[in-house]
């Protein structure tokens, strides 16, 4: 394993000049942002802020709520300050009740000044760096894909992955083994939202309109995320740090590692949101080569078809496509790919490739 330093809080490189931490005064554990919560930091459209986030990961109760003796055990040199103290949080200060509420941690909100209700929060990821050279892969409470058939033993499984020195994932072929399986890392945050209106927290795990837990491993370094804002301010979020994701992330957990994240925060005031995009009902994500429109449902054929309804509705905002001929286009040339299946709500992903429009004017904006 990499025995890289690990990046504490405050310590090592900060990109943005706004660095928001995750010790437990800075972050929520199990619940996301709503209306009623104060934000912890108030920026202009244009801000980038640096994130650290914890994954929770080797922090629940399920693995001990130990994290030095949880990673100690797998050999791990260092473990972060901040995972410690908030496994340490009392009830008072992070109220939780394990199996109720969420497992995630995620960041107080942060207020954009002058985001209205109708517009869109853009969170464009501009840097991803592992705080830590190792991770978790979790099965556990007979979710994932194939609940009732795994664990195959206990209620959970909890799978120590590393970081080598080439920056690669690996993990044993049997527990305890010498001989592993590598595989490439692609680090970029589960959850990043906008707060929702009312005064009740949301649970951590279902995404929605509001973003949240989406689990859509395309949005790496450069990436962008729209959100319909639902709350004046858009009280923007981030947290469930990823090293690596397969589509579907079918244990229920994928690579679980704490990163810190360097995110623009912008608005996309409502009349330019609908030129460029159409009336968005959920989050859209846009890569350099792709347009991201998304669909979730607890039941995945209907996830399928709230995808394909969001991509057609983009394709006639976008390049003003006759809808019938959108659907064609996207059943020629287009993926339907699976985010997760664990979430409670399944989310599937279309990836539109945006060159494929260079040719019809207006196709760069």
């Amino acid at each position: 394993m990499s025995q890289a330093s690990a990046l504490q809080p405050g310590s090592g490189p900060v990109t943005a000049a706004t660095y928001l931490p995750s010790t437990p005064d800075h972050v929520l554990w199990g619940r996301l942002p709503c209306a009623a919560d104060a934000p912890v930091l108030s920026v202009d459209p244009g801000t980038e802020v640096t994130f650290d986030t914890i994954s929770h990961e080797g922090i629940l109760e399920d693995q001990g709520r130990d994290p030095r003796a949880f990673f100690g055990s797998h050999g791990a040199a260092e473990v972060l300050d901040d995972a410690v103290a908030l496994a340490a949080a009392d009830e008072a200060t992070h109220p939780r009740t394990f199996g109720v509420d969420g497992p995630h941690v995620v960041s107080r909100p942060v207020e954009v000044r002058g985001a209205r209700v109708g517009d869109l929060l853009a969170m464009t990821v501009l840097e991803t760096l592992p705080r830590v050279p190792y991770g978790v892969i979790s099965n556990r409470h007979a979710k994932g894909a194939l609940p009732g058939e795994y664990p195959l033993a206990g209620d959970v499984f909890s799978a120590f992955a590393t970081v080598d020195d080439e920056g690669r994932g690996r993990l044993p072929l049997v527990p305890g083994g010498e001989r592993q399986v590598s595989f490439d890392l692609a680090p970029f945050l589960g959850i990043m939202g906008v707060a929702v209106a009312g005064d009740q927290r949301p649970h951590s795990v279902p995404p929605g309109p509001h973003g949240g837990n989406i689990d859509i491993r395309l949005l790496t370094v450069g990436s962008t995320l729209y959100l319909p804002v639902q709350v004046d301010g858009a009280m923007a979020y981030v947290g469930d740090p990823h090293f690596a994701q397969g589509d579907g992330e079918v244990a229920l957990t994928a690579m679980e590692a704490s990163l810190r994240a360097t995110v623009r925060l912008d608005i996309v005031p409502r009349e330019e949101a609908l030129t460029r995009f159409g009336e968005l009902v959920g989050p859209l994500a846009e890569t350099a080569e792709h347009l991201v429109p998304t669909g979730m449902d607890e039941d995945l054929d209907t996830a399928v078809q709230n995808c394909v309804r969001a991509a057609i509705a983009l394709l006639q905002a976008r390049f003003g496509m006759d809808p019938s001929l959108a659907y064609a286009y996207l059943s020629a040339a287009t993926d339907f790919d699976i985010s997760q299946v664990v979430d409670v709500v399944k989310g599937v992903h279309a990836r539109i490739r945006k060159s494929d429009f260079a040719e019809v004017t207006g196709a760069d904006r």
